[in-house]
């Protein structure tokens, strides 16, 4: 399927967090946006079709996912993952993070400890602490621009501060990797080793390159499988995170039981009908649309490193094995973390995150977002090799 991802669509005043928040946020109002992670290309024809009828009919009243849904959802796991998912297993939650609070919730108490791995999505430890938990983080260690677990040390933070959860970012945002089979399943052999629940955070699963394969937690094992909770949506893959709806998976009927409990503490009942909609034409017939739109964010990928090693070679490219999040690596530049942010941001009139906000261990990188026309990521990339 050839779609054109190069034109331009205009996304201010669009209510637009990526572009309408700079002057709230004290952001420059004329600096090229790539920082929160959604795509600037509009979503799957068929989608759009599909949610255009739906919005034609005129009620939209309380609404449950049914069986075009969950045959969907299936046969998706099933081709792209080998993953076989039973209709029981479904949550659906307003998003990930809305599931990660109830999971912490949950299954922890408050003071209780929960194990990250730094730098990773800031949401994490940010809820963590806002649900007065206690954040236990056992650092990935960047070995020749590859991210590694420390097996030791993630063991030794699990008995030492008796952890009772363990929240895994796989494919790992921000540094792109998408962890093998076997690091997975000894991450699972400690867990279960130690009774320390594992909720995947696996958003992105489906942003995969080259040989790279996700493999979904929970067909590990029937063990791993019994002691996970599996956040899945199509927001990442199809741009629809504004549709606000995820697919957990949570195939033990306690654990099953006990996140639905919680999720009926919040108020939370029927999802979106457009969630439902989009999710169903997504997943039975966005396959070519997704297919395109993942050989196009690569290709811009390899522009991105290529420019990078041509313009600014003090700058490290991280080459993501999964997702559309480009990590920067600015250490060799001599530059204070802060220094290399007014560069970025005030100087080269660039909005990206800065990656001191996913923990210590990225001070002195930067996530720039590969999800947009080449044209608008060029022009970000000129600006800041610019500065360096």
């Amino acid at each position: 399927m050839k779609i054109d991802f190069d034109t331009v669509v205009n996304r201010k005043n669009t209510n637009a967090i990526k572009y309408d928040l700079a002057k709230k946020r004290g952001k420059p109002e004329d600096a090229v946006s790539l920082w929160i992670a959604d795509m600037d290309f509009p979503t799957a024809p068929c989608i759009q079709k599909a949610v255009a009828e739906k919005a034609a009919h005129g009620i939209w009243g309380y609404s449950r996912p049914d069986n075009r849904y969950y045959d969907a959802l299936k046969k998706w796991y099933k081709e792209r993952h080998n993953f076989e998912v039973q209709n029981e297993w479904v949550v659906n939650t307003p998003g990930v993070c809305f599931a990660l609070a109830a999971a912490i919730k949950a299954f922890t108490n408050e003071g209780e400890s929960v194990l990250i791995q730094k730098p990773v999505y800031y949401p994490f430890f940010n809820i963590i602490n806002s649900l007065q938990r206690k954040v236990v983080n056992s650092s990935l260690i960047l070995k020749n621009n590859h991210y590694e677990i420390d097996f030791d040390d993630f063991e030794r933070k699990i008995v030492q501060e008796n952890v009772k959860m363990f929240i895994l970012c796989s494919p790992h945002n921000p540094g792109g990797r998408v962890w093998t089979k076997q690091e997975l399943q000894k991450i699972s052999e400690i867990c279960l080793a130690h009774n320390v629940l594992v909720v995947s955070d696996e958003i992105h699963s489906d942003i995969t390159f080259g040989s790279n394969v996700h493999t979904v937690y929970g067909s590990l094992s029937e063990q791993a499988l019994k002691n996970s909770i599996i956040c899945t949506a199509p927001s990442k893959s199809f741009n629809l995170a504004g549709l606000q709806f995820s697919n957990i998976f949570i195939a033990d009927e306690k654990l099953r039981k006990a996140f639905s409990k919680e999720l009926d503490k919040t108020g939370y009942d029927e999802p979106s009908v457009f969630g439902i909609v989009a999710a169903t034409a997504a997943y039975s017939e966005g396959a070519d649309w997704f297919d395109s739109v993942k050989s196009y964010i690569w290709e811009n990928i390899l522009f991105a490193k290529n420019y990078i090693e041509e313009n600014a070679s003090q700058i490290k490219v991280l080459v993501p094995e999964g997702t559309y999040l480009l990590w920067l690596d600015f250490s060799k530049t001599g530059l204070s973390d802060s220094e290399i942010n007014d560069r970025v941001l005030n100087k080269a009139k660039v909005w990206i995150d800065s990656g001191s906000m996913f923990g210590k261990e990225g001070e002195k990188f930067q996530r720039i977002n590969c999800a947009t026309p080449r044209i608008i990521l060029e022009d970000a990339l000129k600006r800041i090799c610019s500065q360096f």
